[in-house]
């Protein structure tokens, strides 16, 4: 059914192109001329140099489109990509899913590969966390959909590439931002950049501080960046970039539905007891040389560090950790030709140690005097390290001026080994996990310059967190193994009214197998077993359109969506038979939609609107999340206050109709005691901001 849907919408767009293609051509050039949308240019990294190009379905955040809200939460930007679905609750809990990939995590975000630029955010541990680092420091967000990524490391839910801001104006600027809104929200930016023609430095700094609305949730995050370029020539450069991160964030955690019901406000009672929070300093930093070896073969290498050192007191204990993890990439790419075959290739290897200790200890809070949580005696220690590496190539083939194919290839090794010092002495324990191989073919059909057809196949796999490579006692299960699945998509790429409409169709199928579950058999004890198949299906539609209304007025607009079938093809668990229930912690259906009005005077409006359809909470489908839709609102001024000074004053209005949901869903919480389960983290009420900022071009 869903493949005769999306068949008869790729015909319809086709018979679009083709009527109103002479009609484009056949208009008259008056005095205004239009605004065309922009080809997007993607990563370096990948083997094509266009969105257009690209046989995968990627989703792109355009710096403009990051700043479009009030330039503190990521979260509503990520959601506006088609199969993409990020929650979050007091900017430290979130967690993101593609095409249902991650959805049943209990806490973060794992099954995702993310770069910073060439640096993995990603830890060993299968972790990833994106927000750490200010909108205002990112040039652009680019997200690869299903295991197509075999150059970075074939995730089963795909990657999330960041590109760092860098300064393309010449000589100096400097700018300054305060952001302020409802409950206690305050964000304070300085950035400078130097911009010479061997050289560019980027330094910024901000500060974030709200009150929160709920109770034991303030927030307070600040950081500093480094970035820039050095030795810059025409064949080569030596890119560097450092972030320093320190937050303290305090935790209300999750409520029951009765307390979410009557009074949203509250956190879980014994996380307001203990005054719980999460506290760490973490730094990335990285090199990356980039240099032409000859005209047919270039090279960029990197090498990078992440340091994190954090502090979490919690009601049952006080969780310290430390991490530190070292890596280096390199990567080749080129072309060559075969009679008249061109070529364009990569290959290359990434490797990747990461080594963590944590600790436990007791909470003596309810001995504190109210005053929150008490460090007591310790509980556990263990040390884990982790060892792999990515060898990975492809090759894109011009088999003819409209036909290309490509084949991708990456193969991963990991190897980890375990020593637990406390509650009692474990040697250390050795493991690995077979070698894997996780190829990609793609066919791409360019009919003509604005029309793009292609089909993809391609294999994923995802490693065990820690928690599910364990036993109940905490020694290594060595029945442990990846999840692994087969993605197949067809898809299409579309402008229209002379390159004002673009419009873009994906769909999927994507088959999971050892699907991972970490049982919770403790307050912070789980265990892992492969327990069955998942089915991911789908189709995603992204239009974008831009009206030249007249000389003083310009309209874009957006909708992005995606309809899904998500569900347990074979699912037993303790006894349970899940087969054929909906996958939990994620909607099948999303729309956001929105418009951007600018003027000639300066003057800017912004709406847009989110739909998402209810929620499984739990496997057995027996508790459900109701649906919900939110309307922000924003409106501003830029001008120009003196020569090379200019300035933007913006007011906005997040849920604007005062809806009631829940930003964070906790898949499968158990009851305490005589309880009901704390599914629900809920969302911000209706709130407001306002922002004011200051650039200066020397």
């Amino acid at each position: 059914m869903l493949l005769k849907k999306y068949c008869f919408l790729l015909l319809v767009l086709i018979v679009f192109q083709n009527t109103f293609a002479q009609e484009g051509k056949s208009k008259s050039i008056d005095s205004v001329k239009t605004e065309k949308l922009e080809e997007v240019i993607i990563s370096s990294f990948h083997i094509n140099d266009s969105l257009q190009n690209a046989p995968a379905s990627i989703g792109i955040l355009s710096k403009k489109e990051l700043m479009q809200n009030n330039a503190t939460d990521i979260t509503t930007v990520v959601n506006t990509i088609p199969g993409v679905f990020m929650q979050s609750s007091n900017f430290t809990t979130t967690r993101i899913s593609i095409r249902g990939i991650g959805a049943r995590t209990p806490y973060g975000t794992n099954k995702i590969r993310a770069f910073y630029g060439s640096i993995p955010l990603t830890s060993g541990n299968s972790e990833t966390v994106i927000d750490d680092i200010d909108l205002e420091n990112l040039n652009q967000i680019e997200i690869i959909k299903g295991p197509l990524s075999s150059i970075y490391g074939a995730g089963l839910g795909g990657a999330i590439l960041i590109s760092p801001q860098l300064s393309k104006s010449k000589g100096q600027t400097a700018g300054i931002s305060s952001t302020f809104g409802s409950f206690g929200l305050l964000k304070n930016t300085l950035s400078y950049s130097l911009n010479e023609k061997n050289s560019s430095l980027n330094l910024s700094y901000h500060n974030l501080k709200s009150d929160g609305w709920r109770e034991n949730s303030s927030y307070k995050r600040e950081g500093f960046t480094l970035a820039g370029e050095l030795f810059r020539r025409q064949y080569s450069k030596l890119t560097y970039f450092t972030n320093y991160t320190y937050l303290k964030a305090f935790i209300p955690s999750s409520i029951s539905k009765e307390v979410y019901d009557s009074n949203p406000q509250l956190g879980a009672p014994t996380w307001v007891a203990s005054k719980g929070f999460k506290e760490y300093k973490s730094t990335l930093a990285g090199l990356g040389y980039d240099f032409k070896i000859t005209d047919n073969l270039n090279n960029s290498t990197s090498v990078f560090i992440n340091y994190k050192d954090s502090n979490e007191p919690r009601p049952f204990d006080i969780l310290r950790q430390y991490t530190f993890a070292t890596g280096a990439r390199t990567q080749f790419s080129g072309n060559f030709e075969i009679g008249k075959l061109k070529n364009q290739f990569i290959f290359g290897m990434e490797y990747f140690t990461d080594n963590y200790n944590g600790n436990t200890f007791e909470n003596l809070y309810k001995q504190n005097n109210g005053q929150g949580s008490l460090q007591g005696n310790q509980l556990t220690e263990s040390d884990q390290k982790r060892h792999f590496y990515n060898i990975f190539s492809q090759i894109r083939s011009l088999l003819s001026e409209k036909l290309e194919l490509q084949f991708g290839l990456n193969y991963n090794e990991t190897h980890f080994e375990l020593t637990n010092f406390l509650p009692q002495k474990i040697a250390t324990e050795k493991y690995s996990y077979d070698g894997i191989f996780s190829p990609q073919l793609s066919l791409l059909f360019k009919p003509n310059q604005e029309q793009t057809l292609y089909f993809s196949a391609s294999r994923g796999f995802s490693l065990p967190a820690t928690e599910e490579t364990l036993t109940s006692n905490g020694t290594i299960n060595p029945d442990i193994k990846p999840e692994n699945g087969y993605n197949f998509e067809l898809g299409g790429k579309f402008y229209f009214f002379n390159k004002n409409l673009y419009t873009e169709i994906a769909l999927y199928r994507m088959e999971i197998k050892d699907l991972l579950v970490a049982k919770r058999i403790g307050d912070d004890q789980y265990e892992g077993v492969n327990a069955g198949k998942t089915l991911h299906e789908g189709i995603e539609i992204t239009l974008k359109h831009n009206w030249q209304i007249n000389r003083l007025f310009n309209l874009n607009s957006y909708v992005g969506a995606s309809i899904g079938k998500y569900e347990f093809q074979e699912f037993v668990d303790s006894g349970n038979d899940y087969s054929g229930n909906k996958l939990t912690g994620v909607p099948a259906n999303k729309v956001n939609a929105g418009l951007i009005l600018n003027t000639r005077f300066g003057i800017y409006f912004n709406a847009d609107y989110q739909f998402v359809d209810d929620i499984p909470m739990n496997d057995a489908n027996s508790a459900f999340s109701d649906s919900y839709n939110i309307v922000n609102l924003k409106t501003g001024y830029r001008f120009e206050i003196l020569h090379n000074l200019t300035t933007n004053l913006a007011f906005g209005i997040n849920n604007v109709t005062n809806e009631k949901y829940a930003s964070l869903i906790l898949p499968n919480a158990l009851p305490v005691g005589t309880s009901s389960p704390r599914y629900y983290y809920p969302g911000l009420p209706v709130n407001c901001y306002g922002n004011i900022s200051l650039n200066y071009l020397f």
